[in-house]
């Protein structure tokens, strides 16, 4: 198999698995958490961990999905990118891994509210460890966005679309940027998120692209 050809079979292999990881990641937080978790509702959010206990459950095992497409996601973005620039090749790798271990850890606080709610906890301590969950993915999204710059900047490299590159840079950089306003703004979530529009743009630009496009390059 010459070049061109590894890097193309790589390239699909890498869109499956951010396909797999956008996928697994809508379902798990934006479907499955919003039908469990109310914000300043401890008895209802108990309510449904209780009720609704296969569904949390799923939702857990679909974050820890989530948490393998993107260690697995992100090794195969070394694969295909390291000999265009090993170094930035590494740094989207590490910027992946960080980010899939800080979801992890999020996933086990959703679990011990799920246990905690199944012993009969109280709805203000079954919420917190909720509420630790979604913060973890507050200050994750530093990580997340910080993995889409050497993205963008490897896509430019590897002669993809310069449109796609930017929407992954300063989409990346602007993901970083609402990590900072969940923080120092919390009651501006329309603004957070607005700003990162842009980074999901990229994502399934690049995942359509790595999926339906022939590389123009031989690696």
């Amino acid at each position: 198999m010459n070049n061109k050809s590894t890097f193309l079979t790589t390239a699909r292999a890498t869109g499956l698995l951010y396909l797999g990881l956008a996928i697994t990641g809508i379902i798990s937080y934006a479907v499955i958490r919003s039908q469990i978790f109310v914000d300043d509702n401890p008895a209802e959010t108990l309510n449904n961990l209780v009720n609704k206990e296969m569904l949390s459950r799923i939702g857990i095992a679909g974050e820890l999905a989530l948490v393998l497409f993107q260690a697995l996601t992100a090794l195969w973005f070394y694969k295909l990118f390291k000999k265009i620039d090993s170094f930035a090749a590494v740094t989207l790798t590490v910027f992946g891994i960080i980010n899939a271990v800080a979801i992890l850890v999020a996933s086990a606080f959703w679990l011990s509210a799920q246990t905690t709610a199944g012993f009969g906890g109280s709805a203000n301590n079954v919420y917190n460890l909720f509420q630790i969950h979604d913060q973890i993915w507050v200050v994750s999204a530093v990580f997340f966005g910080l993995w889409l710059i050497p993205m963008g900047y490897l896509a430019k490299k590897a002669k993809m679309p310069s449109a796609l590159a930017a929407f992954l840079i300063y989409g990346g950089i602007l993901y970083v940027l609402s990590a900072f306003l969940m923080v120092l703004l919390p009651d501006q979530s329309d603004i957070t998120d607005t700003i990162t529009i842009p980074a999901t743009i990229g994502e399934f630009w690049i995942i359509g692209y790595l999926l339906f496009k022939k590389p123009k390059i031989s690696t």
